[in-house]
């Protein structure tokens, strides 16, 4: 899971998630593993703008997860 999470295909993507994948990872539960693998699966354009504020998360793609992982960059938490 952390290396897919650091090697997304964008820097930006790359930094925000796997920052956020390699501080949490062994404290996540089976469900968080599991909405984190539903995160994983969009697209690094859409997600990119998403986590970093340039455009707000759709109601399709909203979950708790990737809120998480949002306030995590906006605290720079997922830089890594």
């Amino acid at each position: 899971m952390l290396f897919r999470a650091t090697h997304r295909g964008t820097h930006e993507c790359d930094l925000l998630i796997g920052g956020y994948v390699a501080r949490r990872l062994a404290s996540l539960s089976e469900a968080e593993m599991d909405a984190l693998e539903e995160v994983m699966e969009l697209p690094d354009s859409d997600l990119a703008d998403w986590l970093t504020g340039r455009l707000p998360i759709p109601p399709e793609a909203d979950s708790p997860m990737l809120r998480a992982i949002r306030a995590a960059a906006e605290a720079g938490e997922s830089q890594r």
